[in-house]
C-alpha cells in the first residue's frame, strides 16, 4: 500500500512547491512533484535532537527508563523523530545504570542513542554542570560504558585541555562514538589537537566555552573552522543573540550547523522548581537558570520552536530544515537511515503549517497519535 503525503515538500536541496512524498511500509519511496497541490502545508524531515536532557516534566539524566520513555514520547509530538538521551555529570555508577537502563531503549527505537555530556569537563566552563562530578577522561570508564551499551552509547562530550582527553578521543572514534568538545577553556591550538585526534562537534557553540578574543580565537573559532566539525547551536534567544545564531550558521554553513534543544524536564512545563543532575533549577518565563548563580541550565526549547526561531531569525527554511534533520543525523552517524525526504530512508515526516507548528508527526511510516 502507497502512501502520499502533498504540500510544499522540502527536501535536501530545496522546496518542491507542489510536492508529494511517497511512502510504502515504513521507508520513503519517492519524492517529486505532484501538480495537484494547491499551496498544501509545509513537509519537512523528522527533527533530530543531538542533545536532549528531557521534556515533558521528565528526565534523561537519572537512567529511569520509564522517565526517558516519556520524555522522547513528549519531543516526539514535538517532530522530534530521532533523539540521543543527554546526560550530564554523574557519578561513574549513574552512568552505568543509565547505559544499561537505555540500551533497551535504543535497541527498540525509542532513543537513537546516549549523549553523555561529561563528567569530562572544565570546572571554569562546567555552566549548570554539577563540579562535584567533574574529573579527568578514563579511558577505562569509557570502554567499560561502550562495551555495556552495545552500540547505544554515541556521543561524549569532553573538554579537550583535561589531562587524558586526546587519548579518550581517539578512544572513542576508534570505537565509532562520536567525541564531542564542549564545557572547555580550551586554547585554540588545543581545540585543534582534539579535532585532529577524531573530535566531530562542538557541542553548543559558545556556551560553556571560552570566549572568542582577537589574540586567543579559543575553541569557538578552532570548530567553526574545522571542514569536519558540526557545530551545535540552542535558537531559543536566550543562549545565543540571533546576530551570533546567523553569523554562526553563516560561517559554519547549514551543513556543518545543527540546531538542538538542550532542553531539560521542565520544556512544555510550567515556570516552577526543577532539578538537574543533582542541582536546583528555577524556571522563570521559560529560561531555566540554576537556583544558586543563575547560570543558564539548558533551555525549555523543543525541536519546531528552534525551527520557528531560526526562519525568523533570518535562515531560510531549506537551510532551517537541513539544520535540524539532515546536518544532525549525518553528525551522529544516522545520515542513511533518517533526517532527509529522499527515497530509501526512514519515513520520518512532519505537515507544518504556515507558521511553522505541527499539525502532524509521522515516525517509521505511520502517523503519531
Amino acid at each position: 500500500m502507497t502512501l502520499r503525503v502533498t504540500g510544499k515538500v522540502v527536501t535536501p536541496t530545496g522546496v518542491i512547491r507542489q510536492g508529494c512524498v511517497e511512502i510504502v511500509g515504513d521507508r520513503v519511496r519517492a519524492v517529486a512533484e505532484y501538480p495537484s497541490v494547491r499551496d498544501g502545508h509545509w513537509i519537512v524531515p523528522g527533527f533530530v535532537d543531538m542533545h536532549t536532557h528531557g521534556g515533558g516534566g521528565h528526565t534523561f539524566t537519572t537512567g529511569d527508563a520509564g522517565s526517558a520513555r516519556e520524555a522522547a514520547a513528549f519531543h516526539l509530538r514535538h517532530g522530534t523523530t530521532t533523539l540521543l538521551a543527554s546526560l550530564v555529570s554523574s557519578p561513574y555508577e549513574l552512568m552505568r545504570q543509565a547505559t544499561a537502563a537505555y540500551r533497551p531503549l535504543v535497541e527498540s527505537g525509542v532513543l537513537a542513542g546516549v549523549h553523555f555530556e561529561g563528567p569530562y569537563l572544565s570546572a571554569d566552563r562546567c555552566g549548570a554542570q554539577n563540579p562535584e562530578f567533574l574529573r579527568d577522561p578514563s579511558t577505562d570508564e569509557l570502554t567499560e560504558l561502550i562495551e555495556l551499551g552495545g552500540g547505544a552509547v554515541r556521543m561524549v562530550t569532553l573538554a579537550p585541555e583535561r589531562d587524558g582527553a586526546l587519548e579518550a578521543i581517539k578512544l572513542l572514534v576508534s570505537r565509532g562514538v562520536v567525541a564531542a568538545v564542549g564545557h572547555t577553556d580550551a586554547t585554540w591550538e588545543q581545540t585543534r589537537a582534539a579535532v585532529a585526534a577524531g573530535a566531530s562537534v562542538g557541542t553548543h557553540l559558545f556556551n560553556g566555552m571560552r570566549p572568542v578574543h582577537h589574540r586567543e580565537p579559543g575553541p569557538v573559532v578552532a570548530l567553526l573552522d574545522a571542514p569536519n566539525v558540526v557545530c551545535e547551536l540552542v535558537a531559543d534567544g536566550v543562549h545565543l543573540h540571533d546576530g551570533m545564531l546567523a553569523f554562526a550558521t553563516s560561517a559554519a554553513g547549514p551543513e556543518r550547523a545543527a540546531l538542538i534543544t538542550d532542553a531539560m524536564a521542565a520544556a512544555g512545563m510550567p515556570d516552577g522548581e526543577y532539578e538537574l543532575g543533582g542541582q536546583a533549577v528555577t524556571v522563570s518565563g521559560g529560561v531555566a537558570r540554576l537556583s544558586r548563580d543563575g547560570a543558564i541550565a539548558g533551555s525549555t526549547l523543543t525541536m519546531d520552536a528552534a525551527l520557528r526561531h531560526a526562519v525568523a531569525a533570518g535562515v531560510a527554511v531549506p537551510d532551517a530544515c537541513r539544520m535540524v534533520a539532515t546536518t544532525p543525523a549525518r553528525a551522529i552517524g544516522l545520515g542513511d537511515q533518517v533526517g532527509a525526504l529522499q527515497p530509501g530512508l526512514r519515513a520520518d515526516l512532519i505537515v507544518l503549517d504556515d507558521d511553522f507548528n505541527v499539525v502532524r508527526v509521522m515516525r517509521g511510516g505511520s502517523w503519531v497519535e
